[in-house]
């Protein structure tokens, strides 16, 4: 089992660098398009792209805070599956990994 401080400090750190990234999506999303229609249409496939890389980072952070739970409640490293613990370099790639490597496969 990894030591759950580097994880927690690891995972915590992650979140606000997601925080900091999406807060800069969702600023680049308010600005105003261009007038000109072909920058216009370009700027509107930029947003979609952004959008997707904003659900993302929700995402992640949304996992990282389920595995601080698991963390805080002694349950982090367990297969939410099988029960069975989760290896460590599982848990070092993927450091919110709900399930071992077999119940993921």
């Amino acid at each position: 089992m990894p030591d759950l401080n580097k994880v927690k400090a690891s995972l915590k750190a992650r979140m606000e660098e997601l925080g900091v990234r999406v807060d800069q999506i969702e600023h680049d999303l308010r600005e105003p398009h261009s007038q000109d229609w072909g920058e216009n249409a370009t700027e509107s496939e930029g947003d979609q792209v952004l959008e997707g890389l904003e659900e993302a980072g929700l995402d992640e952070i949304n996992q990282i805070r389920a595995a601080l739970t698991r963390i805080k409640n002694d349950t982090y490293g367990i297969c939410s599956d099988c029960s069975e613990v989760i290896p460590e370099g599982r848990l070092l790639a993927l450091p919110y990994a709900t399930t071992c490597v077999n119940c993921a496969e």
